[in-house]
């Protein structure tokens, strides 16, 4: 396959209320009404942007760290961009072009000969060979699973061989390597743990300030595709859903995602704003599974965690959750829509029931040894079925569809309690193992292919022993035949469909039956952005990328086309 560059189109009450008042103050960035009467109260050219960080930021842009801020996209960049919600040809970043051997087993990238870094220094495919080798040679960062060897044919030229083929390699190394400067990480001792707080990149924008309540991210003058129009992105921190929305109420934001009451009525309830649902994140509670890596709790006995599958009422939760906005989830974690063709047929359940089964659920747990006590809670060994569920405090949604969980699956003998952390300590304790269940979603990756997500999250090399890093296979799965499944996976070429589905079938059985992850529902992202300070912004006729303001690099993609109003 060959691609050739194309230019980028021109394109709780009270803590809410104070935290509206400290960004309202907060957010100067220079003068201006923010280009409307309800724009936010920031410089014309500045966007603030809420992630959902409830709690100070720690000083961290190493883009291959679990607990990156932010960077991926903005400041260092990939070869390629893949859109994760369209099926389109990826658009060049500092790749320019591709092509792939007939066999699958060499990748040769021509780069860009413009880009240079913000220090100054030139850019060429020496980085891009330096970054990959750096993956190889530190597992800890290499959480695509890449096994390639480089060879550099000149300054824009480089060769990527594999021993087998690895056609599914692609868009990993295209477009989910954040390509480094080889003069500066070099010489980082520990590029796993190092927090690069003075980074360097090729991207759109660098960073300008920080300070733990917000940072700013400013435009590259000296980017190889002219300076983004965009200026300024200041990043707030604030206490969690509802200060969001309070804040876009007020007008000193400009795009978050995230759930706001009546999500349905955005342009009326908040004037000047647009909002934007997509599905794509298939959320879940992700469970410590593995008692060989050293998860300790009821989670770890398979059927628990399927009686807990079984016992949710997910109309239930859609609604008092989710606003309705949330939609049906495979056990196979494939897509229902974008993925429809390969969910297996082996699959016991296409899509996750709507409805709770409760005497399944009790089914699982007598078969398993487990019995009902006195107070109604099952238990096993002297061990009652009692389990705690990590949350970021101020995730207004996740909060009540853990609570509501907690109270449907009481019903069926199993105890789910709520515990509300910061998001520092749940990044923590994801990443390390030291938790029962916690909340999140799992993410695609480059390309609309649900092999990515199976190889992030389901591969037994992208985890780790409980009291170390593993990324992002969080929930320390193991499992030798879907490994060999992937691996089989990996080597065939995307045409071949018939030979794809075996293994699909393979992966999406041993998810299911092990249920490491246990469904809830394919999140709807829900979007809101400020329309009249800018345009340029993703519709849903115009999907130029996934429109969430923490996915990377999707929104750097979506700053480089936004241009303030007016111009």
């Amino acid at each position: 396959m060959r691609l050739h560059a194309r230019r980028r189109g021109a394109h709780q009450a009270v803590a809410g209320a104070v935290a509206v008042a400290l960004l309202a103050a907060g957010c100067s960035g220079g003068s201006g009404d923010g280009g409307g009467g309800n724009g936010s109260s920031a410089a014309a050219d500045t966007l603030v942007a809420y992630t959902g960080q409830a709690g100070d930021y720690q000083h961290n842009f190493n883009p291959y760290s679990p607990s990156v801020i932010e960077g991926t996209g903005s400041i260092f960049e990939p070869l390629f961009y893949y859109n994760q919600v369209r099926d389109q040809d990826p658009v060049p970043r500092l790749g320019t072009d591709y092509a792939w051997n007939d066999e699958g087993t060499e990748l040769t990238v021509t780069v860009r000969e413009d880009a240079q870094w913000t220090d100054g220094e030139p850019f060429t495919a020496h980085d891009v060979a330096f970054t990959l080798d750096l993956l190889l040679d530190n597992p800890a960062l290499n959480s695509t699973g890449y096994e390639g060897r480089t060879e550099v044919l000149d300054d824009t030229r480089l060769v990527v061989r594999f021993d087998e083929p690895s056609f599914m390699e692609g868009p990993q190394i295209l477009g989910r390597i954040w390509i480094l400067p080889e003069h500066i990480w070099k010489d980082i001792d520990d590029p796993a743990t190092d927090v690069v707080d003075e980074p360097v990149g090729t991207g759109p924008y660098q960073l300008t300030d920080f300070k733990p309540q917000a940072f700013v991210l400013s435009a590259n003058p000296t980017y190889w595709d002219g300076e983004p129009e965009l200026k300024n992105i200041r990043y707030v921190a604030l206490a969690g859903n509802q200060s969001g929305a309070d804040a876009l109420g007020a007008g000193t934001i400009d795009w978050q995602t995230g759930p706001v009451p009546d999500i349905h009525n955005v342009e009326k309830n908040y004037p000047g704003y647009r909002g934007i649902i997509v599905p794509l994140n298939q959320m879940a509670l992700f469970t410590c599974a593995e008692a060989d890596l050293g998860c300790e709790g009821p989670q770890t006995d398979p059927a628990v965690r399927k009686a807990i599958y079984y016992a949710m009422d997910r109309t239930q939760l859609n609604s008092l959750a989710f606003e309705d906005t949330a939609s049906e989830i495979s056990p196979g974690f494939a897509l229902p829509e974008r993925d429809g063709e390969v969910i297996s047929s082996r699959l016991e359940d296409r899509l996750a029931p709507m409805e709770p089964h409760p005497e399944h659920a009790a089914e699982l747990l007598e078969d398993a040894g487990w019995s009902k006590g006195g107070d109604g809670i099952y238990a096993r060994d002297g061990e009652r079925l009692a389990l705690t569920v990590k949350v970021v405090s101020g995730w207004t949604d996740y909060i009540t569809a853990v609570n509501t969980m907690g109270q449907q699956l009481k019903g069926a003998g199993i105890e789910l309690t709520a515990q509300q952390v910061s998001w520092n300590e749940w990044a923590d304790a994801r990443g390390q193992g030291q938790f029962e269940l916690l909340i999140d979603a799992l993410h695609q990756g480059p390309a609309p292919d649900p092999f990515y997500l199976y190889s992030y999250f389901f591969a037994s090399e992208n985890t780790a022993p409980v009291g170390e890093a593993a990324n992002p296979n969080f929930s320390r799965f193991s499992d030798d035949t879907v490994d060999a499944a992937l691996h089989t996976l990996k080597q065939i070429s995307p045409e071949d469909t018939g030979a794809r589905q075996e293994q699909y079938d393979i992966i999406q059985a041993g998810i299911e039956e092990a249920m490491p992850y246990i469904p809830i529902m394919t999140g709807g992202t829900t979007s809101q952005f400020n329309a009249e300070k800018f345009t340029g912004w993703p519709t849903e006729d115009d999907l130029y990328a996934f429109p969430a303001v923490w996915g990377r690099p999707d929104s750097s993609q979506i700053f480089m086309n936004l241009k303030p109003a007016g111009e």
